[in-house]
């Protein structure tokens, strides 16, 4: 493997790679170390000391917390077409792997698949010492940064941000740059059916569709109303429309059954945040059903039930 430090790094390179300064200061990122207004304050200068090396491709290994899982070949062939001519501006960073062996991407995954195409053998790349967290949210940011995610990439990635590293919503919107609705909101697109949700990352139909057939008490009427939306080509303010009638004749039936159980399931929403519906098995049973979505919302209403 061939070792060079090279000076001039790509526009933006400031933003994703800490300074030397910073790493000698400590190891171990601070809390705040990938919030957006941090990344925003790094420099090219500051970066340009850091020491690029040049890594064989056939060594590299993508991120296995990688967000983003659809890259377009027209894309991919337009910039491997730009690296035969520039190369590449901006290195791609990387964490060492089996003593130096391999490497693990952290930032870079549309430059190394370009590369591979334009048929280079090696690229220019950053080494850096970061756990699985920092390589999650790295990864997450650059993609963010670029709007390089669909919807359901997004939220899959806050939602592993979640379950796998045990950060609540407010912290994820914090390391984001983003308000806790945004993450909660996100997250909740996972709840829809996989038909709905494939078709939100494909682009089939937009984010604001989606959150609109999330109002839908279920997922049978999600399925029916989204199939519309596809055969009649709805729009926002149709899907809208559609929603409040099915909505409409929901608390139709819920108040010609009993209009104690209506009371009753909003005492309820208002007490756990939440939905709940009460449904009713004879005269003295029933089950009472309340949604929740993501980690942190279902140890919220047990904090609550307990």
């Amino acid at each position: 493997m061939s070792k060079q430090n090279i000076g001039g790094l790509g526009r933006g390179l400031g933003s994703l790679i800490p300074s030397k300064k910073e790493n000698e200061e400590s190891k171990q990122p601070s809390k705040d170390y990938f919030s957006a207004p941090t990344f925003a304050s790094r420099s090219i200068e500051d970066s340009a000391k850091l020491q690029i090396t040049e890594i064989p491709v056939e060594i590299i290994f993508s991120n296995k917390y990688q967000p983003r899982k659809y890259f377009a070949q027209k894309d991919l062939e337009e910039l491997a077409a730009s690296i035969k001519e520039h190369g590449i501006l901006q290195p791609l960073v990387v964490v060492e792997k089996d003593e130096g062996r391999g490497y693990e991407l952290v930032a870079g995954e549309r430059r190394l698949r370009a590369s591979k195409i334009a048929g280079l053998k090696v690229v220019p790349a950053i080494v850096r010492d970061y756990g699985e967290l920092e390589r999650l949210e790295l990864a997450l940011i650059e993609n963010i940064q670029r709007s390089d995610l669909n919807p359901i990439e997004e939220a899959s990635a806050y939602q592993k941000l979640n379950d796998n590293f045990g950060l609540t919503h407010d912290q994820i919107a914090k390391r984001m740059g983003k308000s806790r609705p945004v993450i909660s909101n996100a997250i909740r697109l996972l709840g829809l059916p996989d038909e709905i949700q494939k078709a939100l990352a494909e682009g089939k139909i937009t984010e604001g569709h989606a959150k609109i057939l999330m109002e839908l008490k279920d997922d049978e009427k999600r399925l029916a109303l989204f199939k519309r939306v596809l055969s009649e080509k709805l729009t926002i303010t149709d899907t809208t429309h559609e929603v409040k009638k099915v909505e409409v004749k929901r608390h139709a039936r819920k108040v010609t059954r009993d209009p104690n159980v209506a009371a009753y399931e909003d005492r309820l929403r208002s007490s756990l945040g939440t939905r709940v519906s009460i449904k009713r098995k004879g005269k003295h049973a029933g089950v009472i059903v309340i949604e929740y979505y993501g980690e942190e919302e279902f140890n919220g209403l047990i904090d609550k039930l307990s």
